[in-house]
C-alpha cells in the first residue's frame, strides 16, 4: 500500500527521547504510513525500535553529523508519501485525531502547504500561548510555523527547495514559509492540534542559538529581501545580537564578530542565489505577524479569503 503520510524524525544521541517518540507513533498504527528516522551522528550509532504495530523503520545515518536541517532535507528526499510530517526527537504524538486535522486541511485546501501545530507538555496541556506559532486560540493563517513539528506538502517543499542548508542550526523555518508565501501558499495552525515538545533542559546552547539566530536572520534578509530593503534589514538584524545577549544574560563577548565573519564569508554566496520576495509578500507576512487570518476548523470547509 502506497503510504499517505511519511513521518521523519531527525535524532542526535536522545536515545531514549527516540524510543519515547516512536512509541508515541502508535496512535497512527491505523493510517497508511511509512516512518524514516535521520540519525545526525549519533555516537553510538542510534537504536531504533519499531513498536508493535508499527511498519517498518527506515533509518538514514550519517556519521558527519551535518544537522537537522540537512537531515530534514534527506527526509523528504527518502519520502515515499504526498504528506511529510517532520518531528524532532523530543517529540510526543497524542492522538490520531490532532494528525487527521491536519491532513484534512491539506485535502480539502490545495493552497495550503504547511501545517503548524500546538506545542504541548508531556501531559497534553499546551505551552504559553506566546510561545505557539499565534496566540490566538482559533484555527487561522500564520506567516510561520515552529519546527518541533509540522506538516508539509512534499511536492511543493522540495519544488521550493527545501530548507537551506547553510542555516545549520535555528531559523530555517521562516526563510522556508517566507518563499511558501511569496509562491501562493500558505501556513495554516492548528491550536487544537497539539504535539508534545519535551526539550531537554540540557539540550540546547543558549550561546550557539544566539549567535546562530541572529546569523541566520541576516542570512534571510540577504536571500530575501527586496531592494533597497536588504540595506537596512542585514544592520538591524544584525543589532539584535546586543539587544538579545543583553536581554537574555548571555556572557558571550565576541559573539558579534563571530556572526559578522559567518555573514561576511556567506555574502557572495547569499547575494549571488538571491531570489528577492515581492513587496506584497513582505506586507502580507507583516500583516499576518501582527493579525493572523482566522481559518474554518478542518471539517467545516475550506477558506477560501485571504
Amino acid at each position: 500500500m502506497t503510504p499517505e503520510l511519511t513521518i521523519g524524525i531527525t535524532t542526535k544521541n536522545r536515545p531514549e527521547a527516540l524510543r519515547a517518540c516512536l512509541e508515541s507513533l502508535e496512535s497512527l498504527r491505523d493510517l497508511p504510513i511509512e516512518i524514516l528516522v535521520f540519525d545526525d551522528g549519533s555516537e553510538p550509532p542510534a537504536d531504533v525500535p519499531v513498536p508493535a504495530g508499527l511498519p517498518s523503520v527506515r533509518v538514514l545515518r550519517e556519521t558527519t553529523a551535518p544537522g537537522y536541517i540537512v537531515g530534514r532535507n534527506r527526509l523528504a528526499r527518502a519520502a515515499n508519501a504526498p504528506n511529510l510530517l517532520l518531528l524532532d526527537d523530543d517529540t510526543k504524538v497524542f492522538s490520531r485525531e490532532s494528525i487527521e486535522q491536519a491532513l484534512a486541511v491539506f485535502a480539502a485546501d490545495p493552497r495550503v502547504a504547511a501545517v503548524a501545530f500546538a506545542q504541548a507538555e508531556a501531559d497534553g496541556s499546551l505551552w504559553p500561548a506566546r510561545m505557539q506559532p499565534s496566540p490566538v486560540s482559533y484555527p487561522c493563517i500564520v506567516p510561520s510555523f515552529i519546527g518541533f513539528a509540522h506538516l508539509l506538502r512534499r511536492d511543493v517543499f522540495l519544488a521550493l527547495g527545501g530548507y537551506r542548508e547553510d542555516f545549520i542550526y535555528y531559523g530555517e523555518e521562516k526563510d522556508f514559509c517566507l518563499r511558501l508565501l511569496d509562491a501562493g501558499y500558505r501556513t495554516v495552525y492548528l491550536p487544537g492540534a497539539g504535539v508534545g515538545h519535551l526539550p531537554a533542559k540540557s539540550g540546547r546552547s543558549q550561546t550557539r542559538y544566539l549567535r546562530f539566530v541572529v546569523r541566520n536572520d541576516c542570512l534571510n534578509a540577504l536571500y530575501n529581501d527586496p531592494l533597497p530593503r536588504v540595506f537596512w534589514t542585514v544592520p538591524v538584524r544584525y543589532a539584535l545580537y546586543f539587544r538579545m545577549r543583553r536581554g537574555w544574560r548571555i556572557h558571550d563577548p565576541w559573539g558579534w564578530i563571530w556572526v559578522a565573519r559567518e555573514v561576511a564569508v556567506h555574502l557572495s554566496r547569499a547575494v549571488f542565489r538571491r531570489r528577492p520576495v515581492s513587496r506584497a509578500t513582505i506586507r502580507l507576512w507583516r500583516s499576518l505577524k501582527k493579525a493572523p487570518v482566522p481559518y474554518p476548523s478542518p471539517g467545516a470547509g475550506c477558506a477560501r479569503n485571504g
